[in-house]
């Protein structure tokens, strides 16, 4: 599973307005219930609060990885915020973020889940992937990146 498979524009939110972890989750999972027009925006945000609440997903290089598993879905989805002026995070480094890809899995997904966050994982230490991502204006270039970059990387491996 690729992330290109799951971030379509519509999934991607340029410009997130919130300035802290929370109102980002609440961004977040607001924008996934409304593109996908799901119920389900309580579970979703319990989830995603519930994994956060055993160790921060702010990563590093100004990038969070906010995920959770409930059966809320029935497909891995995901959302990417890209936000300009950073949020705090109570990243493990102490810096702001300024890219959040939020996955959310089917508890019976563990498969494609893990394989779909060790993919990000790999892309999000490529420099240019990141700075990249930072700058694009609109969801359509954003998934282009993506695509680029997953690509270049993974082609090979499937």
């Amino acid at each position: 599973m690729m992330l290109q498979d799951i971030l379509l524009p519509e999934f991607i939110k340029i410009d997130m307005e919130a300035e802290d972890k929370d109102e980002a989750f609440e961004e977040l999972v607001d924008h996934y219930c409304q593109a996908d027009k799901s119920d389900f925006h309580d579970e979703i945000l319990k989830a995603i609060i519930a994994r956060e609440a055993k160790m921060s997903t702010g990563i590093h290089k100004g990038i969070a990885v906010p995920h959770g598993k409930t059966n809320a879905v029935k497909n891995i989805r995901g959302v990417l915020g890209i936000s300009k002026k950073g949020i705090q995070y109570d990243s493990l480094d102490g810096e702001p973020v300024y890219l959040l890809f939020m996955i959310i899995s089917p508890l019976e997904d563990s498969e494609k889940y893990l394989q779909l966050l060790k993919h990000l994982a790999e892309l999000i230490e490529i420099p240019q992937f990141r700075n990249e991502l930072q700058v694009q204006k609109d969801s359509v270039s954003a998934c282009k990146v993506i695509r680029k970059f997953e690509e270049m990387l993974f082609t090979e491996e499937e």
